[in-house]
């Protein structure tokens, strides 16, 4: 096999290949959005995908703080930022978010991106949550029965969720005043035999007393032992479970439960359970954060972006193609093979890298184009000026690419610098810039200098070559 058959096979292959990676997104793309939502709820999404950022396919963007002062002092405050992310993380996960954007800013805020997520009420419960759960005897003695009476004739023991000055002072030493999902108090232990770190699943079940959907939880092996010594020997006495500083139930203990299993009751909706499951299921934050930056992004919007940007990119290379084909005829047909060959070639690329498309990114799109036009016209101008002293048609294009190449390379070389620095020191739609600059950067020397000259190559063996040029 001649070498020019092995370039040819070569291209061959990446054409291929190409378009095996794009089909996906063609296909999805012209699936209409409740049917996406309805296989993204399924997670049946391909596995090669171009995706749509916040600002195109619309949803929810919130900038989080962590409560530092809420903070164990003994934790570092970076490694607890970075749980708190990685928390965060396997919550949205679970909630099955396509491509959502985690990542710290500054030295306490969490920037938080979901691209197509409609509800950002839940969404908003869902990241939020500190879901500190606990295990907590309820003491129902005398002395306890006594205290309650005299806490009730307050009227309001609670300031926010915890209790009041005056009511704290009438809580007997060793137990603590906690709130009831339905208005109700309780006196617990302070001591917390068992915590939600020691869970080992939590998933949604119907269950309890109307059938209502509840939270079944089961512990590690090593803390079943621990939950089964102690219904053992609190049998016939309430067990409080305590989810961040709220009593959700406190059923009676019959008997001793082995095998590390229960269920939280408090009148979920479905949404509720599944949400209360997933938090419990991914840990409790460090600390408790509060959204300080909200807002959202609508799905109309983003079409609308979507539209006008690719209205304007069709008719800025539509224009493009013309002018080349009419300035320099064959030459500037070639030319407009390797701007649609660059185009192609890169969204396969962000296909296989699963990107996420942003307006940034369409942005880079352009300038990626600009790139490649600038390549090709350098090109074309030394063919011309080649041509006009009179060498025939394989000696100028040959002299046009080698006068050509330096001043492509330098440009596109400086090009890349700029876009690994914004890739290393840039976030969120930065970086998706810096990616579709980078792929395209690469992209379009490759269809400026190699494919176009295997195209007039190819061009050179016909018998009307010179008449044509």
């Amino acid at each position: 096999m001649t070498k020019p058959q092995i370039k040819w096979l070569g291209l061959i292959a990446l054409i291929v290949g190409s378009f095996f990676l794009l089909f996906p997104s063609i296909n999805w793309y012209q699936l209409d959005a409740a049917e996406r939502t309805k296989l993204e709820a399924l997670r049946e999404r391909p596995k090669w995908l171009v995706n749509l950022g916040l600002d195109l396919k619309g949803g929810t963007h919130m900038v989080m703080e962590l409560d530092i002062d809420k903070l164990d002092p003994k934790i570092p405050l970076a490694e607890a930022m970075q749980q708190a992310i990685e928390i965060i993380r396997n919550r949205i996960d679970q909630f099955g978010v396509a491509e959502p954007l985690i990542a710290r800013q500054g030295a306490r805020w969490i920037v938080v991106q979901l691209p197509g997520i409609s509800n950002s009420a839940q969404a908003k419960e869902l990241v939020g949550k500190t879901a500190l759960l606990q295990f907590r005897m309820v003491d129902d003695s005398e002395k306890a029965r006594s205290a309650m009476n005299k806490i009730l004739e307050l009227g309001q023991p609670f300031d926010g969720v915890k209790a009041s000055s005056a009511a704290a002072k009438l809580v007997p030493a060793g137990l603590e005043l906690f709130r009831g999902k339905e208005n109700s108090m309780y006196l617990l232990s302070k001591e917390v035999p068992l915590t939600g770190a020691l869970l080992d699943s939590a998933k949604v079940e119907t269950g309890g007393e109307y059938g209502l959907p509840v939270v079944a939880f089961k512990f590690k092996p090593e803390a079943a032992a621990k939950f089964s010594a102690l219904t053992a020997s609190n049998i016939g006495k309430n067990m409080a479970i305590v989810l961040d500083d709220t009593v959700f139930s406190a059923p009676v203990i019959k008997g001793r439960i082995s095998g590390g299993s229960g269920i939280i009751e408090g009148q979920f909706t479905s949404d509720d359970a599944k949400s209360l499951a997933i938090v419990l299921r991914a840990g409790a934050l460090p600390a408790p954060v509060r959204i300080i930056e909200e807002r959202s992004v609508g799905p109309s919007l983003g079409e609308d972006s979507i539209r006008k940007g690719f209205r304007a990119a069709g008719v800025g290379v539509a224009l493009i193609l013309i002018f080349f084909a009419a300035y320099y005829r064959a030459g500037g047909l070639i030319a407009n093979v390797s701007i649609v060959a660059n185009l192609f070639f890169l969204f396969a690329l962000m296909a296989y890298l699963k990107a996420t498309l942003t307006l940034p990114g369409i942005a880079g799109l352009a300038l990626n184009i600009a790139m490649a036009v600038d390549a090709n016209v350098l090109i074309l101008e030394r063919i011309k000026e080649e041509r006009a002293k009179g060498r025939p048609m394989k000696a100028a294009v040959a002299a046009g690419y080698d006068q050509s190449a330096s001043a492509i390379i330098d440009s596109n070389l400086t090009l890349l610098i700029a876009s690994a620095l914004l890739f290393q020191f840039g976030t969120g739609p930065i970086k998706g810039f810096a990616v579709t600059l980078t792929g395209g950067n690469i992209i379009s020397m490759f269809t400026a200098t190699i494919l176009t000259r295997m195209l007039y190559e190819a061009w050179m063996l016909g018998e009307d070559a010179e008449a044509a040029a």
